[in-house]
């Protein structure tokens, strides 16, 4: 596989928070992925409502998930980390069900979506990993909707750095707490349906707080467990999960 990352040496596979696979399983992934590619900041790598012929493991940077409301606005859903699986609802419907757009410079890995039954049909280990994503995806977004009922601004916005900066964490990206944060202050806004001057203030009283620190391309959470409280989360580790 000249010119891209062999699956037997790819950096995130390093990473305690993904499960290891067999070597069978490897070299199953190394015919099943076909290249990578490069995506820039704010391109869009996959199109609500088109059909994508690809799917893809963000092997480094990250990414928003949104859908275009009736109205014209956007709702962000979620956001895609180095590890996520992007694509698998275009894979088995006919169309996008959302809209990803990169957040930073991206590194993709490449699936042909015209061998997808093959892997559920040769490879049901892997199978039952993609079965297990599409399930942590749709936990998500139920706790993304208990969110935006249940919790207030400053519980809402916790909640949700709480959890990137966690997941960042675990994937190996923080330095004494920082890690990195391409997400704009918009995205989260439109992410936990909150106004921008509302999402700024909210921000601001974190820091003023000491709870965690929001510059631009960086979040520092000085207090996980004050964060955690207010965001009414119980700090346990974070799960390990499949990667393709």
């Amino acid at each position: 596989m000249s010119g891209i990352t062999d699956c037997a040496a790819c950096p995130l596979r390093r990473r305690s928070i993904f499960i290891p696979m067999t070597p069978q399983e490897l070299d199953y992934m190394r015919t099943f992925k076909s290249g990578e590619k490069s995506v820039d900041r704010g391109e869009t790598v996959l199109r609500e409502g088109e059909r994508s012929e690809v799917l893809y493991t963000v092997l480094s940077g990250m990414a928003t998930r949104s859908v275009l409301l009736p109205n014209g606005r956007r709702q962000v859903i979620n956001f895609a980390f180095p590890g996520d699986f992007l694509g698998l609802q275009g894979g088995l419907m006919q169309e996008g069900a959302y809209t990803v757009q990169a957040a930073s410079p991206m590194t993709l890995c490449v699936f042909p979506r015209a061998r997808l039954w093959e892997l559920f049909r040769d490879q049901p280990e892997r199978a039952y990993d993609l079965t297990w994503i599409a399930a942590v995806e749709q936990h998500f977004l139920g706790e993304t909707i208990a969110t935006l009922g249940q919790r207030d601004a400053g519980g809402r916005l916790a909640w949700a750095l709480f959890r990137i900066w966690r997941r960042l964490t675990a994937l190996g990206m923080a330095r004494e707490g920082v890690v990195p944060f391409p997400f704009r202050q918009h995205d989260l806004a439109d992410a936990l349906g909150l106004s921008l001057v509302h999402t700024n203030k909210t921000v601001a009283r974190l820091r003023r707080d000491g709870l965690a620190i929001w510059t631009p391309g960086r979040l520092r959470v000085t207090d996980p467990r004050g964060l955690a409280d207010l965001a009414d989360i119980v700090e346990t580790e974070e799960e390990q999960r499949p990667i393709l």
